[in-house]
């Protein structure tokens, strides 16, 4: 299963405590077949079929084939100085 550092678990929870934001929203990773890549967006709920990981508040939703590809993986994130976040995976 996915895990998340603790600098994304930061970085997710300040994500969606923002006003706009509903209260279980979460980030969705999924894959995207025409680009050959994964899609990274914050979504107000799972969509059917995701799968939930939850740690301390972060909240993430894994489309069926991220969730495989990215089962031995730790998510990291960080913010540069202009405040955009950068999201990263790393062997866990």
């Amino acid at each position: 299963m996915l895990t998340l550092t603790d600098n994304a678990v930061l970085v997710i929870r300040d994500l969606t405590a923002q006003q706009e934001v509903p209260d279980g929203a979460g980030l969705r990773i999924a894959t995207d077949a025409d680009a050959g890549a994964l899609t990274l967006a914050l979504a107000e709920a799972p969509t059917q079929g995701d799968q939930v990981v939850d740690n301390d508040g972060a909240r993430i939703f894994l489309d069926a084939d991220a969730a495989q590809l990215l089962d031995d993986k730790a998510l990291d994130a960080a913010v540069d100085a202009q405040g955009a976040v950068q999201f990263g995976f790393a062997e866990a």
